[in-house]
C-alpha cells in the first residue's frame, strides 16, 4: 500500500493531462489516470509522462471516484483534475498534514482562473474542494451525478495552499458545461415534486444575480464579475424551470 496517490479522471484532456501530472509525480507515491474513455492521445501522453492508466466506462463522476476508493491500494487520494495544477507550497502542506493528522479528510481552495481571468468573487474563491481523503474513511453519495458529496467516517480539515484551477479556456465551454448543469437542476427539482410558477422565472434568477454579484461579492470582478452573475442567474435561476416546464429534464 502507498502512501498518497493521486488520481486525475479524464475523458479527452489532452491539452492538460502533461502539465497536470507533472505537478503531481515529484512528490506523490504514484499518479493514476482514470479514463473514462478518451479518444484523442490522453491515455498515451499520461503513460509518457509516467503515470498509471485505468480504463473504466464513465457513468457519473460519483460512481467514477468512488471506484476508484475501492480498487486503490493507498492510505491517502488526492483527486485532481486534469486541469488543475498543483504547486510546491501546496505539496508541502499536504505532505506535512498526512504525516501527522488524524482526520479523514481535507477541504483544498482553489484559485479559478475563468477564460483567462482569476475570478475573485461570485462563489468562486476560496472554492474549497474536499478532495484530500483518507482512503478507507470516505464514500462518495453515488446519488449525486454531478457536485459530487463525499461523506467522512470522521473529523475533516482544511488547507490553506489552492490548486490552481484553469477553468474553461472559452464561453463555449462555459455555456456547454453550465447547460449541463441546468438539466441536472432540473433533474432534481422535477424528483422533489417542484413545479414552475410564474414567479419563478422572475424571482429565482433575482435571488441567484443578487447571490452571484452581491452576496459572494461578484462585483469584485468588475465587468467579468457581471457578465459572470448574470449568466449564471440565467442557468440556475431561469433555465432549470423552464426544462420543467417543457417536461425537458434529460441530460
Amino acid at each position: 500500500m502507498t502512501r498518497l496517490t493521486a488520481v486525475i479522471l479524464t475523458r479527452n484532456e489532452v491539452k492538460h493531462i502533461s502539465a497536470c501530472i507533472a505537478t503531481l509525480l515529484p512528490w506523490c507515491d504514484a499518479v493514476v489516470v482514470w479514463d473514462s474513455g478518451s479518444t484523442d492521445a490522453t491515455c498515451d501522453l499520461a503513460h509518457l509522462a509516467g503515470a498509471l492508466v485505468v480504463q473504466r466506462p464513465f457513468d457519473d463522476y460519483a460512481h467514477q471516484r468512488q471506484a476508484a476508493l475501492d480498487v486503490i491500494a493507498s492510505e491517502w487520494i488526492l483527486f485532481v483534475d486534469a486541469d488543475e495544477r498543483a504547486t510546491p507550497a501546496l505539496a508541502d502542506e499536504v505532505l506535512g498534514v498526512i504525516e501527522r493528522s488524524d482526520k479523514a479528510g481535507y477541504w483544498i481552495p482553489r484559485r479559478n482562473f475563468i477564460v483567462g481571468h482569476e475570478t475573485r468573487g461570485g462563489g468562486f474563491s476560496p472554492d474549497y474542494q474536499l478532495r484530500l481523503l483518507r482512503r478507507e474513511q470516505a464514500h462518495y453519495d453515488l446519488a449525486r451525478e454531478v457536485h459530487e458529496i463525499v461523506q467522512l467516517e470522521g473529523a475533516e480539515g482544511y488547507l490553506s495552499q489552492p490548486l490552481i484551477h484553469l477553468n474553461y479556456d472559452k464561453w463555449s465551454q462555459f455555456h456547454r458545461k453550465q447547460k449541463l448543469y441546468a438539466r441536472y437542476e432540473a433533474r432534481m427539482l422535477a424528483q422533489r415534486g417542484v413545479h414552475p410558477r410564474p414567479h419563478n422565472f422572475v424571482l429565482q434568477p433575482l435571488r441567484e444575480f443578487r447571490r452571484r454579484f452581491i452576496t459572494l461579492a461578484g462585483w469584485r470582478d468588475g465587468m467579468h464579475g457581471l457578465w459572470l452573475a448574470l449568466l449564471l442567474a440565467w442557468y440556475y435561476g431561469f433555465v432549470p424551470y423552464w426544462h420543467l416546464l417543457d417536461g425537458d429534464e434529460s441530460v
